[in-house]
């Protein structure tokens, strides 16, 4: 399952991201956290000091390795050069799977040891200085999508993507690449207007999205978030000093989160389990050639030189399926 955390900046949602990939590795569920965030802070927020997520490999130093290695031996694709972020995989391309061993977790996961689990953890790296003017950050969160395109996931295995904060995480295709987005949305007018911007998207790509109302202190915040989002509301989270200790840099175990906070967690947990019904892998591959079309007319051909468009596949569709087809050709 695909799970995205998102909000305007300040929300909360790094924080919410960490908590629920906690509440994944103590329930001894398998997860992969992905930072796509522009300010690097899940690391930390996991229980990392700061240069060991300073030391984390950057997903996007690595993207012509992780490009080389994904395009397999896919006939349509020429050379690694001539993939972009939404190149699509076709029959030939090399798939992920969330828990194996490959040349892309090899250079950019990292396990991180949590209360009574674990976490592997993929960054993309931070915006530095030295990207200004020449670069933007949607280039740096291109490995996330690329991956994303080629990851075949199944039910009961999580990835948690930490995305980029207010309107930049609509800025490319990848917003479409989940199975369930939560919203973080605080009780002010400005986190409301992002969650409207959201929605929006969400409702023409068919994204599944929840609002989980933040910062909440009583209820009043319950009711101004109740008449601006509706039935999206699906949990409110409050204060939690266990979460302050924490950015104070005093953590204890997780355990001892408050049970109102848990609870939250499990809910949150329930209404990703329950997306799986939804899923629509037809619909999901439609969705990746359509931004790859739309890459490859807008910038993609004349950047490379070649007509993107003929890297579409037509007789492939990304499912599970492939995935018990591999699993089975292993076995003999």
């Amino acid at each position: 399952m695909k799970i995205a955390f998102v909000g305007k900046g300040g929300s909360g949602k790094t924080t919410l991201s960490s908590l629920f990939i906690r509440h994944l590795a103590a329930q001894r569920v398998p997860v992969v956290a992905i930072d796509a965030d522009i300010n690097q802070h899940l690391g930390p927020a996991l229980g990392l000091e700061e240069d060991e997520a300073a030391a984390l490999p950057a997903l996007g130093a690595h993207l012509p390795e992780i490009k080389e290695y994904l395009r397999g031996a896919n006939p349509r694709i020429a050379s690694a050069e001539a993939m972009i972020k939404t190149t699509p995989p076709g029959r030939g391309s090399r798939l992920l799977r969330l828990f194996e061993d490959n040349p892309v977790y090899a250079a950019c996961a990292r396990t991180v040891p949590l209360d009574n689990g674990e976490a592997r953890l993929m960054v993309t790296g931070p915006f530095n200085e030295s990207d200004l003017g020449v670069s933007c950050y949607h280039s740096k969160v291109g490995a996330v999508e690329l991956c994303l395109n080629h990851l075949v996931d199944g039910r009961g295995e999580y990835v948690v993507v930490d995305m980029t904060a207010g309107s930049d995480s609509f800025a490319s295709g990848l917003f479409t690449r989940f199975d369930m987005t939560f919203l973080v949305v605080e009780p002010t007018r400005k986190a409301v207007a992002v969650y409207r911007q959201y929605k929006e998207y969400a409702r023409d790509f068919g994204v599944g999205l929840a609002v989980v109302g933040n910062k909440v202190q009583g209820a009043d915040d319950v009711a101004f978030l109740r008449a601006e989002v509706g039935d999206d509301l699906l949990v409110t989270v409050g204060h939690s000093d266990w979460v302050r200790a924490v950015e104070m840099g005093r953590p204890s175990r997780f355990e001892l989160l408050e049970e109102t906070n848990r609870q939250a967690l499990r809910t949150l947990h329930d209404r990703a389990d329950a997306a799986y019904g939804s899923r629509d892998w037809d619909r999901y591959t439609r969705q990746m050639v359509h931004f790859h079309r739309r890459n490859a007319e807008s910038w993609g051909n004349d950047r490379t030189g070649a007509d993107l468009s003929a890297q579409i596949d037509p007789e492939f569709v990304l499912s599970e399926s492939l995935l018990h087809g591999a699993a089975a050709a292993r076995r003999h």
